[in-house]
Parts: C-alpha cells; sequence; structure tokens
C-alpha cells in the first residue's frame, strides 16, 4: 500500500470522527429544534378531484381576478375555491401528465369542473382537442411565495376530510382504459 492510500484513509477516518453523531444536532443547537427530534409529519395537502378544461380564446387580453392581464401562453389558472396566487399541481388522471400553475383568475362555473387552465397548461397536461379531463388538482402550502398563501393553503388543506393518497395510474387506449391502484 502506498504513502498516498495510507494519508487518504487517515483524512476519511478524520473526517468521520469530527462529524456529530447521525441525528445529533449541531453545536449551539437545541436538541429539541434538531430536524432528528422533529416528529416526521406529513405536509397538509389541498387536494380537488374533478375536471379541468382550458379557457377559450375569447378570454384572451381580458383582466383576471388579480387584474393580471390573461395570456394563453403562461401556466395560469381559474379555480372557486383556492387563494388567487396560489401555485398549485393539476394532474391528468387518464395519462398522468402534471403541469404547475398559477391560480390568477376565479372560475369555471361549470358544475363538475374544479379548474379552468390555459391552453398552455392544458397543453401540457395532454388535454386534446376534447378540452376536458378528470383531474387531481394539489395544493400544498411548502410551495406558496407568501406567508399569507402558505396558511391559507395550510387552512385550506386541515378543512377538508381526510382523503387518501392518489396513487392510480391510468392507462387509455383502443377504446379501452385501465385504471391501477396501489
Amino acid at each position: 500500500m502506498g504513502m498516498r492510500h495510507v494519508v487518504v484513509g487517515i483524512m476519511v477516518l478524520g473526517m468521520a470522527a469530527a462529524r456529530p453523531a447521525a441525528g445529533a444536532p449541531p453545536d449551539g443547537m437545541s436538541p429539541s429544534l434538531s430536524p432528528a427530534a422533529r416528529p416526521n409529519r406529513p405536509e397538509p395537502l389541498a387536494r380537488q378531484h374533478g375536471k379541468a378544461s382550458f379557457y377559450s380564446d375569447r378570454f384572451g387580453g381580458r383582466k383576471t381576478a388579480t387584474g393580471e392581464t390573461f395570456s394563453q401562453n403562461k401556466l395560469t389558472a381559474a379555480s372557486r375555491d383556492l387563494p388567487l396566487g396560489a401555485r398549485v399541481t393539476v394532474i391528468n388522471r387518464r395519462n398522468g401528465k402534471s403541469v404547475d400553475v398559477k391560480v390568477n383568475d376565479r372560475g369555471p362555473y361549470v358544475r363538475g369542473r374544479v379548474i379552468d387552465l390555459s391552453k398552455s397548461a392544458a397543453r401540457k397536461i395532454g388535454l386534446g382537442t376534447q378540452g376536458i379531463a378528470p383531474v387531481t388538482v394539489e395544493a400544498r402550502p411548502s410551495v406558496q411565495e407568501t406567508e399569507e398563501l402558505r396558511e391559507a393553503v395550510r387552512q385550506k388543506a386541515v378543512a377538508q376530510k381526510p382523503q387518501p393518497p392518489d396513487t392510480s395510474v391510468a392507462l387509455a387506449g383502443e377504446g379501452l382504459r385501465y385504471e391501477f391502484r396501489e
């Protein structure tokens, strides 16, 4: 064994000995504040199931509920229930594709629909020419831009009845639809 191997081995052992034990708090941090001491609680999740559609071209250039000018090219959406400005993930339950959008308008006002998407967002999840698809909409407090939005989404999530996570994957083709659930 060469001198280089001995030196490298001693360095590795020295670094391992200098590190605190796994789960131990860093110097100066109270054990109750260390990540290892905190319970691993899942983040509350505001979730909606329903249908998504996309905006008609006639809305292009109009003002949204937030005062922004609507554009089919931006990744935006309209929701009746979620806070304006919230960041949400929309998952197409037919093909599993998802897109992250910003809620900047109110709607849709059609029964059974939970979200209206810009055409750009609709294309990303494969909404296609039919323009309507079953979706799951998820809002997480941790991805919101402001504390006010984080709290609004957290309250929305806590107020919902607990729902099991949607682990289904749907496959479609030749007029058949198969759905697999864990």
